[in-house]
């Protein structure tokens, strides 16, 4: 009977305790954020993916708190087109004990969208340390478009977020004094990761949301971000404000067993 393959295909789907994917399906993918060079921060990072919607939260901490008397800006981006893994102490080629951004990229590859606090999330928008989160600990959370090559990697497996800036007084001699291989006039330690995680599908139905009466944890201030990075590093204020330092609460729901 010409039903008779699709009757099978749907006694298979419900015998397996799977679903068939369908138009406008929700997928939700999740890291959890390791340090790197001895940065001592941690984070975790959701992704709610719609058609090429993407609400991406995340909550870190631990991370550089100031520079220059001013919150420490932090860029950070999906990386795709690589290994999809977080590059090992062995990354270190040229042994002044920090990974570079480049010397990482063997392992995450390319920036394939930046998690900007506002404006471009392209790689455009990579080295804006004006759409950076700010300070020693940020919670994000924003829905734009997503492009097709972060959302290929995402479903391959192999989009990994990094979050980029330590603290310069935790690195050697030798990476204290080098510059930045991304922008030369910024120190080494400004544009080098400090935390990593590989986005893998989430086996959980839902993603974290805010605890309730608390609203949106961070604020955004209208702000024109800066073409200079350098310019970016240096201003007063910044695009991003910290409000209440609320705690981002993480909700996970198991998906129902299927009969």
């Amino acid at each position: 009977m010409l039903f008779a393959p699709l009757l099978a295909l749907a006694a298979l789907s419900m015998s397996t305790g799977t679903a068939l994917a369908a138009d406008g399906d929700t997928t939700t993918f999740e890291a959890n954020l390791g340090a790197i060079n001895g940065s001592n921060a941690a984070g975790t990072v959701w992704i709610n993916l719609t058609g090429d919607q993407a609400t991406v939260t995340e909550n870190v901490s631990g991370l550089a708190a100031t520079f220059d008397g001013k919150p420490y800006p932090h860029v950070q981006h999906i990386h795709i087109d690589a290994a999809g893994v977080c590059p090992t102490p062995a990354a270190d080629a040229n042994g002044d004990g920090v990974i570079s951004t480049t010397e990482g990229g063997p392992s995450y590859g390319k920036i394939g969208t930046t998690l900007s606090t506002s404006g471009d999330t392209s790689d455009k928008a990579g080295l804006d340390l004006a759409v950076g989160g700010m300070g020693a600990s940020f919670n994000y959370e924003r829905t734009f478009t997503m492009n097709a090559a972060t959302i290929a990697s995402l479903k391959a497996g192999k989009a990994v977020v990094v979050v980029h800036g330590l603290d310069p007084a935790t690195l050697s001699a030798a990476g204290q004094a080098a510059k930045s291989d991304l922008v030369p006039s910024l120190p080494l330690a400004a544009t080098s990761p400090a935390l990593c995680g590989t986005l893998v599908a989430s086996q959980m139905a839902a993603m974290p949301g805010g605890a309730p009466g608390t609203g949106v944890t961070t604020q955004l201030a209208s702000a024109n971000a800066s073409a200079s990075p350098e310019a970016a590093w240096f201003a007063a204020g910044g695009a991003l404000l910290l409000a209440g330092g609320a705690a981002l609460t993480l909700r996970r729901q198991k998906f129902a067993a299927a009969k």
